[in-house]
């Protein structure tokens, strides 16, 4: 008789109605991986597309199971798609690039994308920003992108204080499905923080800002 593998498949939201069950348990030859276990819960699942998580770890299609391993099967969040993971912070210390770029490392994801802004041709730039609604703006501008490209995990970080030559002043990383979303969100993202967030850098002698909403030009515009 050939070894086999049994495992505990945990069910939860409409796949527990509909099995009515909160967990299956499946026998599987030994070396099967989670895309075998899944094929074998196709009239569960159909084409709903689930996250599957192994011993509470995301894990891909390819890994292999072992024996007593719990395996959940995690359906799309309500409205139908599956959440998305969003992180941006102003800070006054070096940005790590793969630290952020690790907060968009997704199971769902063929491609990341991380762009760096970083430091040219002067010894430092200074950055100042109005911190409590620059990282509302860039959650803002964040979750637009993540919808609008349909991203798995989106990251943003950006420096205040002083920024040395070479060293990244803001760092962009989103994850996608595939390249073409992953390139469009990133690119989105930058450019709008550019022109919309209340974030200032000195350079040559003065202030440089985003491109802010005009101010009426009526009286109560001006200072008196």
């Amino acid at each position: 008789m050939l070894a086999g593998v049994q495992v505990q498949i945990r069910l939860f939201a409409g796949l527990r109605e509909t099995a009515g069950t909160e967990a299956v348990t499946l026998e599987l030859p030994d070396g099967a991986s989670v895309s075998d276990a899944l094929a074998q819960l196709r009239w569960l699942t159909g084409e709903t597309k689930v996250l599957m998580a192994v011993n509470r770890e995301y894990a891909s299609s390819d890994a292999v199971l072992a024996p007593g391993d719990e395996l959940a099967l995690i359906p799309p969040v309500s409205g139908g798609a599956l959440q998305a993971r969003t992180h941006v912070r102003i800070c006054a210390k070096p940005l790590a690039q793969d630290a952020i770029a690790a907060r968009v490392a997704d199971p769902r994801a063929g491609a990341v994308v991380t762009f760096l802004g970083v430091t040219r041709e002067v010894p430092a730039l200074e950055y100042e920003a109005y911190i409590e609604m620059a990282e509302r703006k860039l959650a803002e501008i964040v979750d637009a992108a993540v919808q609008r490209h349909r991203l798995c995990a989106a990251a943003v970080e950006h420096r205040i204080g002083n920024v040395s030559l070479s060293e990244p002043s803001v760092v962009v990383a989103v994850s996608a499905a595939h390249r073409e979303q992953a390139f469009s969100g990133a690119r989105e993202i930058i450019d709008r923080i550019k022109t919309e967030a209340p974030i200032w850098k000195h350079e040559e002698g003065e202030w440089i800002g985003s491109h802010l909403p005009k101010v009426s030009d009526g009286p109560e515009a001006g200072l008196m």
